[in-house]
């Protein structure tokens, strides 16, 4: 057994295999970029390595850099946790070259199911079923095309190489499918560097079933289950469960078995996933690829199974044979895994981030993160904070603690999808386990919600009397809290409170006779009782006993409950006109999320027209244009290019000409 092991990934991930390392006594080396200085990875590992910048591309994509951090650090072994390096060939001839032994697959493995043309020729050769198409490599254009018609409308169009969505397109009729073909190559070609495609016939309303696989170098592969990952995104997952509610016995043992050939048959050792679809009524089932690596979604399969499979991993990796047989594989009860992502879904899922102010995790649920209190979640990597994972001993038991999981966890900091995955996890359809990986495109809106209701304003007025009637010390300074108190009948304290993207909504509080009283906007008195509970704000309104977590801090406030959480600021009642235009939308541009600034078009005492492209916005390797509300003039830049930006950082400021006409305003 190996005494000291590298993890060449950071995040819940890296985090997550040091933890299995540590309770194997294995010690763990870490590696880290500038921005992961002080990251949970860093400070658990026994031994730290700086690899350099904080861009992927210059530290945790390099492998040179992990190679010879593992020969300084004395590591026999690297773990590549999942993303990065973790199904590079190149990495891996790069450690079997310094003796180093990677815990992964073979390299011929890693190479043949790395492109999806010659991974279904490896399936077909093992007897498995494959999708209906045609996946030549080389063939051009032309060639497509002349195929299309044999392998049936609807199909899709698909990168060989690479993953995530990218390169893919469906098409449904013949006269875009040169657009879609030449659409899919340039995609592929700017996110692979392999612009070779091949068609599919497009299965309707398909489930995504993925079966784990665990195979020694003694000859034993076995098939640890499914999982059921059709609540997709973008060809993203985002909720995932063992088992899948849709097979039948006979279908999920045909499947393992279909899994088990085709590892066998490209010579797999360690830990993989061989991905099927099937179609809606799960009857038939056809190989779709392989993942020469552990998946996102491992704790569901690790919980119903009993398995610590990073542990099986090293085991694997150090030539032990697997110490169980596929009689001994008994699932018990049922685990559902949902995917925190810092991301706003009522701003199309735009990716956020920031520093996290707070983060309180349930009891009762499992919980993998790489993040705490104080920690950073940058544009530099993929924005996923935690995974909750829930089991029960049936699926409507795991999918009620996993909700209850939810409602209990407090992010504050930036937007999450935390209320979109309860919304999801309420659908009406997926709690039947009537699933496809179109579901959640179909919904559309209905499962994101943007409204702030009256009582988050009410509660963020009544915390301040809260606060400055317990004496808390260290949150604010009570002195600076009007207290509205005059000779006769109290008198109202005003403040202007907004969430981003929303307007402004005046809130007044007062204490009465009877009591503290609360008006939102122009709605009616609501008499209130108020009290902290621990740091726990407890609040009753008219419309019922709300209990909040509060932090309040200078001009803004985070609050939230039951897993939603807003970010309330004070707006200044003079200042809140200021580059107002017309029907008083705001001239400010401020930064949709954290990231870099790609580039700066504006420049102060520039006339500008409404729906003029300013400033763009980068996060994520996605582009956000933000554009003039108003026809007006350039009246503030704060940023240029390359400058690193926070969400909600102003950006440009525009003002109305002062005849109301940007034309004239130039001249």
């Amino acid at each position: 057994m190996f005494h000291t092991v590298l993890v060449a990934n950071r995040g819940e991930i890296a985090v997550r295999v040091i933890r299995s390392l540590h309770a194997m006594g294995i010690r763990a080396v870490a590696v880290y970029s500038d921005a992961d200085a002080e990251a949970m990875h860093t400070r658990m590992a026994d031994v730290a390595v700086r690899l350099g910048p904080a861009a992927a591309s210059e530290s945790y994509l390099r492998p040179e850099l992990i190679v010879e951090a593992a020969r300084r650090t004395g590591a026999q072994a690297v773990h590549p946790g999942y993303g990065f390096l973790s199904e590079n060939a190149g990495f891996a001839r790069a450690l079997d070259e310094a003796g180093i032994t990677f815990i992964g697959p073979p390299l011929g493995a890693i190479e043949a199911m790395g492109d999806k043309i010659s991974a279904k020729d490896l399936a077909i050769e093992a007897g498995a079923p494959v999708v209906p198409g045609v996946h030549r490599p080389g063939m051009s254009d032309d060639e497509l095309i002349a195929e299309a018609e044999g392998v049936g409308y609807p199909l899709m169009v698909k990168a060989s190489a690479g993953g995530g969505g990218k390169g893919m397109r469906v098409v449904r009729d013949p006269a875009t499918l040169q657009e879609a073909i030449t659409a899919a190559r340039r995609e592929a070609k700017g996110g692979f560097g392999d612009d070779t495609l091949m068609l599919e016939r497009f299965v309707e309303r398909p489930r995504h079933i993925e079966i784990q696989v665990l195979a020694d170098t003694h000859g034993t592969t076995l098939w640890v289950g499914e999982r059921e990952c059709s609540l997709q995104r973008r060809h993203q997952k985002v909720i995932e469960e063992c088992p899948s509610p849709a097979l039948t016995p006979e279908t999920r043992r045909a499947m393992g078995e279909a899994a088990v050939a085709i590892a066998e048959r490209v010579g797999y050792v360690g830990a993989g996933t061989v991905e099927f679809i099937t179609d809606a009524a799960a009857e038939e089932f056809f190989f779709l690829e392989m993942n020469t690596r552990l998946q996102v979604e491992h704790p569901v399969t690790e919980e119903v199974y009993g398995l610590d499979l990073v542990a099986e991993q090293v085991h694997i990796a150090a030539g032990e044979p697997l110490s169980f047989g596929q009689d001994d594989l008994v699932p018990h009860g049922h685990a559902v895994e949902a995917r925190v992502y810092a991301e706003d879904p009522s701003s199309g899922f735009l990716p956020t981030g920031g520093r996290v102010v707070r983060f309180d995790t349930p009891a009762g649920v499992r919980v993998d993160s790489g993040v705490g209190r104080g920690a950073v979640v940058t544009s530099d990597y993929d924005p996923m904070v935690a995974k909750v994972i829930a089991v029960g001993e049936d699926r409507a038991e795991a999918l009620a603690r996993l909700d209850r999981g939810l409602a209990d966890t407090t992010l504050f900091g930036f937007p999450s999808n935390i209320t979109f995955l309860r919304a999801l996890l309420a659908d009406a359809d997926v709690r039947s386990g009537d699933m496809h990986t179109g579901l959640i495109a179909d919904r559309g809106d209905a499962l994101t919600d943007a409204t702030v209701p009256d009582e988050v304003y009410a509660a963020v007025g009544l915390a301040t009397i809260a606060i400055r009637e317990s004496g808390l010390s260290g949150v604010v300074d009570p002195f600076d809290l009007p207290g509205g108190w005059r000779l006769g009948e109290a008198g109202w304290t005003r403040w202007r409170l907004r969430a981003p993207g929303t307007e402004a909504v005046e809130v007044k509080v007062r204490i009465s006779r009877d009591g503290p009283e609360v008006v939102v906007g122009d709605g009616e008195v609501w008499p209130a009782a108020v009290s902290l509970v621990g740091d726990r704000l407890r609040v009753d309104l008219p419309s019922g006993r709300w209990t909040w977590t509060v932090d309040l801090a200078e001009d803004r406030a985070w609050i939230g409950a039951d897993g939603r959480a807003w970010l309330i600021s004070e707006e200044d009642l003079l200042a809140a006109n200021r580059g107002a235009g017309p029907g008083g939308a705001s001239g400010t541009l401020v930064a949709p999320m954290p990231g870099s600034v790609a580039a700066v078009s504006a420049s102060v005492g520039q006339a500008v027209t409404a729906g003029q492209t300013l400033v763009v916005v980068e996060a994520m390797k996605m582009e956000h244009p933000l554009t003039a509300p108003f026809d007006g003039v350039v009246a503030e830049v704060h940023v240029q290019a390359g400058s690193q930006v926070g969400m909600e950082d102003p950006l440009v400021r525009v003002e109305p000409a002062e005849d109301g006409t940007a034309e004239d305003a130039a001249s």
